[in-house]
């Protein structure tokens, strides 16, 4: 198969010849491809390392009550994603019991085992908490009930119910046991990252000693008020062994404080994640009797106020809306969603770069000057997993 396109680093357009699911060579100019075409923008197959869920289903909820979730069901999630230009993704638990966890980990993992498609399309899980803060706004939407220490044991049983596939794993580390639980993940090959913290600087320091390698959604998961010097915010943006995952999409970080961000980390350690959760992409309107609203804008909040209650949109939105509002370069904002998540899972050796050997997980899209970019075909190891129909695009 050939794929050609624009590269977003040089802008030279190529013609790659993909076998066996990986990238067999790059050819310069548009050389007879089966797909794609000069118009069109080439990278690595966007990886989100945060999707909670997406169009009305969650990675977790209908199995942490005891329903069966079938392959399919797993599969909806990924096809929304892959029509975004995301074929790879961590699905993400988030705080509860120990047994809906358990239950919600042995679902995901015998998909997996079934399904070769959700297998290659899903390089990891990603717990995050139960391990968190208790406390008001460093918890977010978190449920105190469940936030608690650290447990090793329960974790194993968690690894164990995913069949090893847990990859990442978001913690405060003033948790009681917190720095060993995190030296334990880091030698078992789980990246431990900090989020929904209220550490204290030197704890943080502490943390990142231990193994630490990412904030989570930095800037979100925190206090309303904070010291003026001394915080966990600065001290995370100035540690530069924590690579800092955002929330791109305009809604969780005002214009300034992500253009903050995005200059502390620089692109090389900085990664754009959606954080969807099941009502991303669903219509403007009240769901969940009431309690939560989906705005016309796609913001997904508390109704009747200005609390958000979960990201509405995937990293198509918020790729585009990083290079609006930063100083980021189309390669750089690409980078941010495709190799920097790669070296995070320690995947670089074979993901998230367009080069000879390298898996042939590919996305072609447009860009617009307003709204999202448009993905026109998104490919897993060399097979399309979505393709735009073939219409006349519509910039704006």
């Amino acid at each position: 198969m050939r794929v050609c396109g624009r590269l977003c680093d040089t802008e030279e357009v190529v013609t790659l010849t993909l076998a066996g699911g990986r990238i067999a060579e790059i050819l310069p100019g548009e050389l007879h491809p089966d797909l794609g075409g000069p118009d069109l923008w080439l990278s690595p197959g966007f990886l989100d390392l945060q999707v909670n869920g997406y169009r009305g289903f969650d990675f977790a909820a209908a199995a942490s009550v005891g329903r069966v979730v079938t392959p399919e069901e797993y599969r909806g999630i990924l096809k929304c994603a892959a029509a975004a230009g995301t074929p790879l993704l961590c699905p993400t638990l988030t705080t509860s019991g120990h047994e809906a966890l358990l239950r919600a980990f042995e679902s995901l993992g015998r998909a997996l085992d079934e399904d070769p498609w959700l297998a290659q399309a899903v390089p990891g899980l990603h717990l995050e908490g139960p391990y968190i803060s208790s406390e008001d706004g460093p918890r977010g939407a978190h449920p105190r009930e469940h936030a608690r220490d650290p447990d090793w044991d329960e974790f194993q049983r968690l690894q164990e119910a995913s069949g090893g596939r847990i990859r990442l794993c978001t913690l405060a580390p003033e948790r009681e046991g917190a720095l060993p639980f995190i030296e334990r993940l880091a030698a078992a090959g789980v990246v431990p990252a900090l989020g929904h913290t209220g550490a204290i600087p030197q704890v943080i320091c502490d943390a990142v000693s231990a193994g630490a390698r990412m904030s989570t959604h930095l800037g979100n998961g925190a206090h309303a008020m904070l010291p003026r010097h001394p915080n966990y915010l600065w001290e995370q943006l100035a540690a530069d062994g924590l690579v800092a995952s955002v929330i791109a999409d305009g809604d969780h970080l005002p214009a300034a404080t992500l253009k903050t961000i995005v200059r502390a980390k620089t692109a090389e350690r900085l990664v754009l994640v959606s954080d969807a959760i099941s009502l991303g992409g669903m219509p403007p309107g009240l769901y969940d009797d009431g309690l939560h609203e989906v705005t016309p804008t796609g913001m997904v909040r508390m109704a009747g106020t200005p609390y958000l209650a979960g990201a509405g949109h995937l990293l198509d939105w918020d790729i585009a809306h990083a290079l609006r509002l930063t100083d980021l370069s189309l390669a750089q904002a690409v980078s941010c969603a495709t190799s920097v998540p790669a070296r995070v899972l320690g995947l670089a050796d074979h993901k998230g770069y367009i080069a000879p050997g390298f898996d042939a997980d590919l996305t072609l899209f447009r860009l617009f000057s307003e709204g999202p970019l448009q993905a026109a075909a998104t490919l897993l190891a060399g097979e399309v997993v979505y393709r735009r129909p073939a219409t006349t695009p519509s910039p704006t």
